[in-house]
């Protein structure tokens, strides 16, 4: 307390306002403080992912959206799709799925809650369910790259190359610099598309 009060009788001595918001506003008006700016939209993430300049830049844009499309919403559900990762960690794929199963239930509209289902069911060696829940998850999220780049793979494996491709290059055109798809066009591209004469 006394050392406030010699502060202001310091600043009262020297002629000066004793503390900083009390002075007069700058001319014109204007505040000190800048506008809030607006928050930045996945809308504007994925428009910066197809823009990126580097792979670096391109990985940490791919990080954010990732992380954007990692929350449900819902504290119950992302405890119960944490349980899960646990679940397919140790390799427990049945119990993994029950608790996504629960998820897809709570939240229906999570995206990324069928993609990590369909994985779930992909290392259970179920690729039809595994193809159903990545549909699913490109209904609610057809930006989802993860799930477009996942689909190609299970086209590759049940050796439709045609649909593969497709998947592939729905994947580059959301993430241009996105690991080997671009050389898995390359390669897949020939047998669908004809080779140049």
């Amino acid at each position: 307390m006394r050392r406030l009060l010699l502060l202001t009788c310091m600043a009262g001595l020297l002629g000066m306002p004793a503390f900083a918001d009390s002075g007069p506003a700058p001319e014109g008006g204007a505040s000190r403080k800048e506008a809030p700016r607006p928050p930045v939209t996945l809308d504007d993430l994925f428009a910066r992912l197809k823009g990126a300049k580097d792979d670096a830049e391109a990985r940490g844009v791919a990080q954010l959206i990732e992380r954007r499309l990692d929350r449900s919403g819902s504290d119950t559900v992302d405890l119960l799709a944490s349980r899960a990762a646990e679940c397919l960690r140790a390799k427990d794929f049945p119990l993994a799925i029950e608790l996504l199963d629960r998820v897809t239930t709570l939240e229906p509209g999570w995206a990324e809650g069928w993609s990590r289902r369909a994985t779930a069911f992909y290392l259970l060696e179920d690729q039809t369910s595994a193809l159903a829940d990545l549909h699913r998850a490109l209904t609610l999220e057809p930006r989802h790259f993860e799930a477009w780049a996942a689909l190609a793979h299970l086209y590759m494996a049940n050796d439709d190359k045609g649909r593969a491709l497709a998947a592939f290059r729905r994947a580059e055109a959301l993430y241009p610099r996105m690991g080997k798809v671009h050389e898995a066009i390359e390669r897949l591209a020939p047998d669908v598309d004809g080779r140049d004469l």
